[in-house]
């Protein structure tokens, strides 16, 4: 199965200097960032905290699209919490884990489980990370 694009639909564009102890910030201006190591108590975002708000927006995103396709109103308090873990894996590299903790208010268990299986299956950083990185879903 290939994952080619045969369409683009938008582009982002971003900067960044100085690594983890650095800057960032995207070419129309919305985002303008110090950059910290986790960890350091200097002033800043890292890197996974950037990754799990942008995984969690884009999760929500995808929990309307398969609401929409099952014909169920979407919570309008549908929240996404993500722990980004960082860590070392027993050969000595660096790889993240993540729990997302999909909160769905007001609906059934099984429309909640059915919901967040097929945003899972259509979440482009959800396909993106799948077989990659450890990710544990919970409601």
């Amino acid at each position: 199965m290939s994952h080619s694009l045969q369409t683009v639909v938008y582009t982002a564009h971003t900067h960044v200097t100085g690594g983890r102890s650095g800057t960032g910030r995207s070419s129309d201006g919305a985002i303008d960032v110090a950059l910290s190591t986790p960890g350091s108590n200097k002033p800043g975002t890292n890197p996974e905290q950037l990754f799990g708000i942008g995984w969690s927006a884009c999760f929500i995103g995808a929990l309307g699209f398969a609401a929409q396709e099952l014909k169920v109103k979407l919570p309008a308090d549908t929240a996404v919490d993500a722990e980004v873990n960082l860590g070392k894996t027993a050969n000595g590299e660096y790889q993240l884990a993540v729990k997302l903790d999909v909160r769905l208010p007001g609906l059934d268990d099984a429309t909640r489980q059915q919901l967040v299986e097929m945003a899972h299956r259509t979440c482009p950083y959800s396909r993106m990370t799948r077989g990659d990185v450890d990710v544990e879903i919970v409601t």
